[in-house]
């Protein structure tokens, strides 16, 4: 009978744990689709749910094709290399599926964990055009952004690129390399990026910008768009907690607690932000404080104290209400919030770390090199891949079609029976 020994044991239960986080962070896919319905009208509630299983259809799909190898292609230069197509070929090699692989999981946990985030990444998009953009044309974007953009900046950190390296260029001519334990800029602002561009070339919805004042689009359904916050921040202890990347006590608590603290701060002054300003406690606002506060966490819940995080969810929970004030007076009409949840607050969790990190091993200056690093690259390549699209195959749906509304228009189905279907509210 086969001996197993203690470190073999906590071999499978860091896997396991693995495992789990990927389970949780799949399940945000979940989230995110009863928040961008519920936040937007009932009259693309379908369209939208249907993008949400889309995504990660085709983001699992493409990022197991070239998405990975693009992402950690192993030995590169350390701005761009490629590690070969799919993973099938580490399927014989007995090292990927035994301690010998990292020391803590297998190639297989290792791949559906990072699977996760590439789909989440191009979730964050969906909300943002909601309810204007042709299905097809957002599943193209989705399908290029995923392959390409979000795995080749990915790796400039997280695949031990340029950024991330403790021997790259960042850390020899800055002293510090760039920290994001788990994708506030990785994930929330590169889709933040995207999701810009996507509005911007979008342009509003119907109604929203009539003789040059901002007409408010009320949420159709508040009860659903708190249970996909719910579901969001439950799957964000796998998010953050898996992103330890071991089952190490200390990293997974610490992260846990943080995560939850700045998540209860963001409600907190989210919620007063919005009740001195408008005299009355909006509930939207409380549910994107409650987000805004674990996009800002994400990066650095391992890297800051207990107090900190509150502090970091606490000014994210005011700059999300900010946010969304000034991207109504600049006319970009994003429907849920996304841009100010997770561009402005990624941006602002990125850059916390440096002020806030007690390791000593991270700075402003270059958490702030990365927050431009990364937004670059990600801006002017989603502006090419939208405005290709708009050139080739369209990118808006007719007036006619979105009055009707995208679920009768795209899908020729109804998210409620008996909805009136003339109505441009």
């Amino acid at each position: 009978m086969e001996t197993v020994t203690p470190d073999y044991a906590l071999f499978v239960s860091e896997n396991l744990w693995i495992c789990i986080s990927a389970m949780l962070v799949f399940i945000m896919g979940l989230g995110f689709a009863c928040v961008e319905s519920g936040l937007c009208r009932a009259k693309s509630s379908a369209n939208i749910c249907f993008k949400n299983i889309a995504v990660p259809a085709i983001g699992i799909t493409v990022y197991g094709i070239i998405g990975f190898g693009l992402m950690y292609p192993g030995s590169f230069n350390g701005f761009l290399g490629f590690g070969g197509f799919g993973i099938g070929e580490w399927f014989n090699n007995p090292k990927a599926f035994s301690p010998e692989y990292n020391g803590h999981f297998t190639l297989f946990a290792d791949w559906l964990f990072q699977a996760m985030f590439a789909a989440t990444a191009a979730t964050i998009v969906s909300g943002a055009v909601a309810e204007r953009i042709k299905l097809s044309s957002f599943l193209v974007f989705t399908l290029v952004y995923v392959a390409f953009v979000y795995p080749i900046v990915g790796s400039w950190t997280w695949g031990g690129g340029w950024l991330g390296a403790e021997d790259g260029f960042l850390a020899t001519h800055f002293g510090h390399v760039f920290h994001d334990l788990a994708g506030s800029e990785l994930v929330h602002s590169v889709g933040g990026w995207g999701a810009l561009a996507g509005v911007i070339i979008l342009g509003p919805r119907l109604g929203k910008y009539v003789n040059g004042k901002s007409h408010a689009i009320p949420a159709h359904n508040i009860p659903l768009a708190t249970i996909g916050v719910f579901i969001l921040w439950f799957g964000w202890w796998g998010f953050n907690g898996g992103s330890a990347l071991s089952g190490n006590p200390f990293d997974v608590t610490l992260i846990l607690v943080t995560t939850n603290l700045a998540a209860v701060a963001g409600i907190i002054t989210a919620t007063a932000t919005s009740w001195i300003i408008s005299k009355k406690p909006d509930a939207t606002m409380a549910l994107n404080g409650c987000l805004a506060g674990l996009v800002a966490i994400t990066a650095g819940a391992d890297t800051v104290s207990p107090l900190s995080s509150w502090i970091i969810g606490a000014i994210a929970g005011v700059l999300v209400v900010l946010a969304v004030f000034l991207f109504e007076k600049l006319r970009l009409d994003d429907p849920v919030g996304a841009l100010s949840v997770h561009l402005v607050n990624g941006i602002w969790g990125t850059i916390a770390v440096g002020i806030f990190d007690y390791t000593g091993r991270f700075s402003v200056l270059t958490q702030s090199i990365g927050v431009i690093v990364y937004a670059i690259p990600c801006f002017l390549a989603a502006c090419v891949i939208f405005l290709v699209i708009k050139k080739t195959m369209g990118l808006r749906v007719s007036e006619k079609e979105e009055l009707r509304g995208l679920d009768l228009s795209e899908h020729a189905q109804e998210s409620y029976g008996g909805f009136q279907i003339f109505s441009n509210t």
